[in-house]
């Protein structure tokens, strides 16, 4: 098992640091997308050929690629069934391939078209700054340091997708995942969805499919393979009505862990809650990492959604700072030096 952290721009400021406190594994926000200049397809080959040539380059991996693609309204005929489905499904396979020739292994990504949500952030420990949930406001946002709100726009258009049914996602789903992953398992990628954040079945109109232990064990049977597994964010599934250990344990076990967010939440009521250190949520960081050590995983941990402590500086990764997310990072380390 192994550090890592997830990077949006792959600088030399950012390599030096991460060099000096022993980070030798990027998660690289990017992936599948179009130009929004010409609306044409990135040339994902080109793109990951020089980010992954550049981090050989000073002994640093590229675990694998992080994307929202399915978050942009260009994509949301996938989900939703659209009459540009197909169309847009080859688009992304060829980016996929793309990446894989490159020699991205490992592509993650979500089924939310609303994206991760927050509301009114909250005051943690030492009066650092925490991002919360909260299903009575109406306050919606996206979840990042823009603080966009989920509303109906023209850049945004809301609704276009209020007739969708939690069963209209499962069967695009299906459809999505019996076209993409064949073209994986022949590529040598594998890819995961991210569970949905929060866990909660609709929000701004749009349902939500999944936010729980079932939705997963549906997911991986859909197409067994190990091209078809999940960006498991230890923090959405901690904030689902569920036994974190035993969802750690469960896809652990069975090999659908592509790597792991490692941060901690409040409860596991996915109602209402917010975001905290490392090391003051309710899980045991301790245990957790115990578990998946003990399932035969062997992946990575990245630290995820750090607070806003004080007069920090902006970092060019997750949300959170440089301090913050050291201090993460520090505790991530330690973790796996006590367990080896």
């Amino acid at each position: 098992m192994k550090e890592a952290w997830a990077i949006r721009d792959i600088n030399n400021e950012v390599i030096s640091t991460s060099k000096q406190l022993g980070v030798n594994n990027f998660i690289y926000y990017g992936g599948p997308g179009i130009s929004k200049i010409n609306k044409k397809p990135l040339n994902c080959y080109q793109i990951y050929k020089e980010i992954i040539e550049k981090l050989k380059s000073v002994d640093i991996n590229l675990v694998g690629v992080e994307s929202g693609f399915f978050i942009d309204p260009y994509y949301w005929d996938v989900v939703s069934g659209g009459p540009k489905r197909d169309e847009l499904i080859e688009d992304l396979i060829v980016q996929i391939k793309d990446m894989a020739r490159a020699g991205v292994s490992i592509l993650g990504y979500s089924w939310m078209p609303l994206g991760p949500i927050r509301t009114e952030p909250i005051t943690i420990r030492g009066d650092a700054s925490a991002t919360a949930f909260n299903e009575k406001s109406k306050n919606l946002e996206l979840a990042g340091k823009n603080s966009i709100k989920i509303q109906h726009s023209d850049d945004f258009p809301i609704n276009d997708i209020l007739h969708l049914t939690s069963d209209m996602l499962w069967q695009n789903l299906e459809y999505w995942i019996k076209a993409v992953t064949p073209v994986a398992e022949e590529e040598g990628i594998r890819l995961g969805i991210h569970p949905d954040d929060p866990p909660v079945e609709n929000l701004g109109g749009v349902p939500r499919i999944m936010t729980n232990f079932d939705a997963f064990k549906r997911l991986i049977e859909i197409y067994p393979s190990d091209s078809n597994a999940i960006e498991f964010c230890q923090g959405t599934f901690s904030e689902m009505d569920e036994d974190i250990y035993e969802m750690i344990e469960y896809f652990a076990s069975r090999n659908k862990i592509l790597y792991v967010h490692f941060r901690n939440v409040s409860a596991p009521t996915p109602n209402e809650f917010h975001e905290e250190f490392i090391n003051t949520g309710y899980v045991d960081m301790v245990k957790a990492m115990k578990t998946y050590k003990d399932a035969g995983f062997d992946g990575c941990f990245m630290d995820d959604h750090c607070p806003d402590i004080y007069n920090d500086q902006e970092f060019p990764g997750n949300l959170g700072g440089y301090r913050s997310r050291i201090f993460a990072q520090g505790y991530i380390q330690g973790l796996l030096d006590s367990i080896r």
